[in-house]
């Protein structure tokens, strides 16, 4: 444990946050999900209005730099890529 004040304070907000972070990066695991859920529906309609919706999660946690944008610019590309496969 810290024995300063500031890198107590400092721990303290790490832990928060870590838990905020970590739970973004869940919403957008999720969104990631539930596009390849409506793929493999093999719904268009629905996985491209799902896509959509995703890729907007996407890169705002990639504008949060929770996810660098390279590996966010590849999961839309994937999930754009495999959108494209479906028709």
């Amino acid at each position: 444990m810290a024995n300063i004040a500031s890198a107590r304070k400092r721990a303290r907000q790490d832990v928060k946050r870590n838990e905020h972070n970590r739970s973004l990066r869940s919403r957008m695991r999720t969104a990631i999900k539930a596009v390849r859920k409506a793929i493999a529906a093999g719904d268009k309609a629905a996985a491209t209005s799902v896509f959509a919706a995703s890729t907007s999660v996407i890169d705002k946690i990639a504008n949060k730099k929770i996810v660098h944008k390279n590996a966010a610019a590849r999961y839309k590309s994937r999930l754009a890529a495999a959108l494209k496969a479906m028709g």
